[in-house]
This record gives structure tokens, sequence and C-alpha cells, in this order.
């Protein structure tokens, strides 16, 4: 029994440092520098923090590709989605003043926010805002917000006529336009507006004084990451593009070396240094919507039983620790924010190119903390894509193979010409011009370009904005055989163009 509790004692006595593994952090150094060629990804930083201190930031790459542009822990990129993090933060210390609270109805505070379901325009509080569980598809809305020239306060009034396409608090769906209307209380609750709000009362305290919530605000800086994309199989550059409407759903860029520092405070137990108290923490980090595994990821990441949209974080269980964390995308940028409470780490990855490489990097890092399983995330994220592009070169080869051939537009060019649109996202120009059609999205200056005649009355449609892929265009003739509406659909992942109400309107509108 004696040499029993020996051993015990002694076992117990082991378990912190049994707990407590130390990263190689030079062989982490090594795998993200190969993992960024493996990728083809220009440029990349990583910021990691252990137990309040910064042990690990440095950057990778270049911030243009084929520049001798290096990528340091001070270049500053568009952290896009991030942003929400710091809103919902904003938010709940309102609520500790008084001036909120979370199940408050957005109504009482935006008289003229309205949902197109009355009821759910009654009953939606600024929770609901917050965790995606508003009805709507994931990204539904963003045409009507993204590269527009409509202000914050004029997306908002547009929601109104976004269909539902689940039943309200059933069913999660990303949303990015219910962040854009949580922003705009602040100027109702605090005289400022977002972008003020959150400077002086974030930024400023924490010392964070690269970084800023408009594209503008770039101008001039030597030292800013150029978004890449890749078109036609070549990695291209792309420009900012402004989303100064996105406010507090998107509007942030920054550095590792400034959200070190952010990383630090969600970290800390003591929240004395600034306005959230752990009580805020809390409610922030708690799980509000579920979302599905699928029975890939389950096989994926067995150890993984939840995961959950909280309010402006998403959370899931990893290896026995729970994970709060958080992506965001934007053109040609890819960022990604992990916290792991019960290790005291955290640790931001920042990209200037479209691809998977934050997620794989997320899951080595975790690893290299947690587990100490050198499973190359890189290598099978690289395979999942590569698979994913194989499947679109086949979804592609059959649309051509599924066109058919030597068939005619049923009108003359010029009946098609007109203006398109409805009360959602607003009007679309198509004029002719030789043997196709031009096509203009009013709202948004990039969209713009080039449609020729597929089959029938659809035509193929060509955008000369990068960020998006060809597409189909249908024209819809009524009963005397004039054109009445189109629809278009330009797959790709963040935007449903199908959602878009695009009736013919007479010439004199």
């Amino acid at each position: 029994m004696k040499s029993f509790m020996v051993f015990l004692i002694g076992l117990l006595l082991s378990l912190p440092a049994m707990a407590q593994k130390k990263a190689d952090l030079k062989a982490l150094d090594a795998y993200l520098a190969k993992a960024i060629k493996d990728w083809n990804v220009p440029g990349m930083a990583v910021a990691i923090v252990k137990d309040d201190s910064v042990i690990f930031s440095k950057g990778y790459g270049t911030r243009t590709i084929g520049k001798n542009e290096p990528v340091d822990s001070h270049t500053l990129f568009a952290i896009a989605s991030l942003s929400k993090a710091f809103t919902t933060a904003c938010l709940g210390q309102l609520v500790e003043q008084g001036k909120l609270h979370w199940d408050d109805k957005v109504t009482d505070h935006l008289p003229y926010f309205q949902m197109y379901d009355p009821y759910v325009t009654r009953e939606m509080t600024v929770r609901d805002l917050l965790c995606h569980r508003s009805g709507s598809a994931t990204f539904g809305g963003d045409l009507i917000w993204y590269g527009t020239n409509y202000s914050r306060d004029e997306v908002v009034r547009r929601v109104r006529y976004l269909k539902p396409t689940y039943s309200f608090r059933s069913h999660y769906g990303y949303q990015n336009i219910m962040f854009i209307t949580a922003g705009e209380l602040f100027p109702v609750l605090t005289g400022k507006t977002w972008d003020e709000y959150v400077r002086e009362n974030i930024f400023k305290p924490l010392g964070m004084h690269e970084t800023n919530t408009s594209v503008r605000a770039l101008e001039g800086n030597p030292n800013v990451a150029t978004p890449h994309t890749t078109w036609n199989g070549q990695a291209i550059t792309v420009p900012y593009r402004n989303v100064d409407n996105a406010g507090a759903d998107a509007a942030i860029n920054s550095n590792v070396h400034d959200l070190a520092k952010w990383i630090r405070v969600w970290l800390s137990p003591d929240t004395s240094t600034w306005a959230v108290s752990a009580s805020t923490r809390y409610e922030l980090w708690t799980p509000h919507t579920l979302l599905p595994i699928t029975v890939d990821a389950s096989k994926r990441f067995p150890s993984t039983h939840f995961r959950a949209a909280a309010l402006g974080w998403f959370t899931f269980d990893y290896e026995g620790r729970k994970i709060i964390d958080h992506g965001g995308g934007m053109d040609g940028m890819i960022s990604k924010i992990c916290l792991v409470p019960e290790e005291n780490l955290g640790f931001i990855i920042l990209t200037n190119s479209i691809s998977s490489l934050s997620s794989a990097i997320e899951y080595s890092i975790l690893d290299a903390f947690i587990t100490g399983s050198e499973k190359d995330w890189s290598r099978e994220y690289l395979n999942l894509i590569r698979a994913s592009e194989a499947k679109e070169k086949a979804d592609e080869q059959k649309l051509e193979h599924d066109r058919v051939k030597n068939t005619q537009s049923s009108l003359p060019l010029a009946s098609y010409a007109g203006v398109y649109g409805g009360p959602m996202y607003g009007h679309v120009k198509i004029t002719a011009e030789g043997n196709g059609l031009n096509i203009q999205f009013l709202p948004t200056a990039s969209f713009k370009g080039r449609l020729t005649h597929w089959h029938y009355d659809t035509f193929r449609i060509e955008l000369e904005d990068r960020s998006l892929p060809k597409g189909l265009v249908n024209f819809i003739l009524d009963k005397n055989g004039n054109v009445s509406e189109m629809k278009i659909d330009i797959p790709n992942p963040d935007f449903d163009f199908t959602e878009l109400e695009l009736k013919k309107l007479p010439n004199d509108q």
C-alpha cells in the first residue's frame, strides 16, 4: 500500500508537467515556412500568446507577389469578420453600463429595423443579431453591402426585402448583415459611430495604435499586405475593396503585433484593465446556436463533439479543451484567431491570399501545444482542396457538355437591353454592344462585365471583378414574348446571386 501511495503522489505531482506541453517553436517555424510555399500563399503573419506572454511573432513571404516586400509582425491585413468580436465586446461594455440588455428588442433602439416576416421583426433581439439564427441562409443578403455605394443605414433598411430560408431561431445561417445592424446601435446608444467607439474603448486602451477601421486609413502606409486571388490557375493581385459600410461586421485592418494584445486581454484572469467583466466574457463565449457536424468532419476530428456560434465567436471542443475561435475572409485575405483558455494559449494567423491555409495552421498549432501530434494538417487540407478543385473542374466540364449547341436567342440583342431591378438590391443595367451584351450592377461599381450567348435565352456572364468566377444569366419572357426578368447565377462560396429580384423596368425608370 505504501508503494502505491508513493506512486500515486508521484503521478499527481507529474500532472502539471504533463498538461503543460512545451511546443517546439523552431520546428513550428520551419513547418509554417514550408506551408506557405506548399499552398502558394504570398505572405503570412503569425503570433502566439502563452501564459500572458507573446512567445512567437513572425512574418513569412512577401506583401506582394513578385516583389521583395517581406511580411513582418507590423504588416497590416484586412481581418474581416474578426471584427465581430470587437463589436460584441463593445456591446458587452454597454450592457455593463446599463445602456443595453442582450435581450432588448432591436426595434426598441432601431425603430426602422424590419425583417421580411413581421413576427421576426417584432421578436428579434440584440442577442439574435449576434449568433446567426435570424432565419436567413449563410451569407444571405451580402450583395446588399459588398462593394455597394449603400450606407450602413441603407443596408439595414434593405434587409426587410430579404426572404428567409429557415424559420426564426431554428437553424444556423452565418450572417453579416445582422452584425452591420448591430453596429448601428452605437450612434443611438452612445452618440458615437461604431468606428469611434471601438477606437476609443478598445484600440486606445489596449495600445493597438496601428489598427484602424477603414480601407482609407491604409493609404500612404508602406507596410500593408496586398490581397491576392487565383485566376485561371495563377496567383494575381486584387485591389482592396472599400467595405466601410460593413463597419461592425468586417471593417477592421490590423496586424499580429496589435492582435497579440487583443489575445492577451481575453486570456487574462484580470479583467480590471478594461471594461469587460468575467461574466460578460463568459456570456460572449457561451454556445447559442448549434452547428451541424458532418460524418466526414466527425471522422477527421473524432475528439470534437460539438460546434456552436457564440456572440461574435465560435466555440467547439478539441482533445478535451474548449476552443474559442473565428475566421475572417475578404477579397484576397483570410485570417484566423484561436483561444484555448484552459491552456492560457491564443494565436492569430493572417494571410494575403484566398486559401484554407489558416485552418490547417490552426490545428497544427493546437497539436503543437496540446497533443504533440505531428499530423500534417497542411497536407491533409491541401488534399481536400485539390479534391474540391477537381470537382469544380468536373462541374465546369459538365456545364459545357450540357450546353445546347447551335441555338439562337429568342429576340434581337437590343430587346434584352434595359434596366432590371428590385427593392432589395437595386438596379442592374444591360446594354447591347456588338455580338454581346454589357452588364453593370449600378450599386456595385466593380460588378461590370460582358454577356455572351450560351444557348437559347441564357448568356455567359464574366465580370471584370476577378473576385468572382464566370456564371450564367437567364432572361425570362412573358406571355407576349417580351423580356420580363433576368436571373443571375454566379456559383461561388460567398454570395448568392439567385436571391436577387431583377424585373425588367419600364423604359422611363
